[in-house]
C-alpha cells in the first residue's frame, strides 16, 4: 500500500516505515509535489493532525496520515499542548521552550507553597507530564484515529544531549533518567509516536 506521510522529518519517515514493515510504500508530501506548509490551525492534537490529513488527500486523492504530538504538563494545566513545539515563540527554541516551561512550573509551584503557608488547601504541585502523539489515517476517504501516550515528569533541570524538543528534561514513567540520557533505542520503544504508529499499523495490517 501507498501511503503519503505528511512529514518533512527523515527521522520521522524512517521510524514510520520501520514500524509499517514489508508492503508500505511511504512517500512525503515534497515528493508529491507538495512544497508549501500545510496548515496547523487547529485547537487539539487530533484537530492539527485532520487537518494535515485532509490536506494532503484533497491534493492528492491518495490514502495518507498525519500526526501531532503535544508534551501536556499538569501543573500548567495541560499546557503547553498544541504549541509545544512555539511555547516560548515561533522560532520553535527549543532550549528556550525548556527554559520558559521549567521557569512557569517553578513559579506555580511557588504560588501553590505560598497558599499552604497562608492556610488554604492545597496539595503540594505535581510535577507529572505526558507527551502524547494523534495520528490521523485517510484510507479511501475514510478517517481513522490512533493515539499514544507516554506517562512521566519533568525534571528540574536539564539532563542528556540526546534527542530533541524537550528530551533533556522529561523522565519517563519507570526510568530514572531523561529521554535526553536514554538513548534513541530505549526511548523510540517507550515513545508515544511509536505507540501511536504502532496501532495504525496493526489496524492496517489487519485489513
Amino acid at each position: 500500500m501507498k501511503l503519503v506521510f505528511a512529514t518533512g522529518n527523515p527521522g520521522k519517515l524512517r521510524e514510520a516505515a520501520e514500524i509499517l514493515g514489508e508492503g508500505f510504500e511511504l512517500v512525503t508530501p515534497a515528493e508529491m509535489g507538495i512544497t508549501e506548509d500545510i496548515p496547523e490551525t487547529g485547537n487539539t492534537l487530533r484537530a492539527n493532525s485532520m487537518q494535515k490529513a485532509d490536506y494532503i488527500y484533497k491534493k492528492t486523492g491518495l490514502n495518507c496520515f498525519a500526526d501531532d504530538s503535544g508534551l501536556e504538563v499538569d501543573i500548567l494545566g495541560g499546557a503547553p499542548g498544541v504549541q509545544t513545539a512555539r511555547y516560548a515563540g515561533p522560532e520553535r527554541d527549543a532550549d528556550a521552550n525548556m527554559d520558559k516551561l521549567l521557569t512557569e512550573m517553578a513559579r506555580r509551584e511557588k504560588e501553590a507553597a505560598m497558599a499552604r503557608t497562608n492556610g488554604l488547601s492545597t496539595g503540594k504541585a505535581s510535577r507529572s507530564a505526558r507527551f502524547r502523539t494523534s495520528v490521523t489515517l485517510i484510507v479511501d476517504g475514510t478517517h481513522h484515529f490512533f493515539d499514544g501516550i507516554m506517562e512521566g515528569h519533568i525534571a528540574t533541570e536539564k539532563a542528556g544531549d540526546g534527542g530533541f524538543g524537550y528530551d533533556p528534561i522529561f523522565i519517563p514513567e519507570g526510568y530514572s533518567q531523561t529521554n535526553g540520557q536514554l538513548g534513541e533505542e530505549v526511548k523510540n520503544r517507550i515513545s508515544h509516536r511509536y505507540k501511536a504508529l504502532k496501532a495504525m499499523a496493526d489496524y492496517l495490517k489487519g485489513q
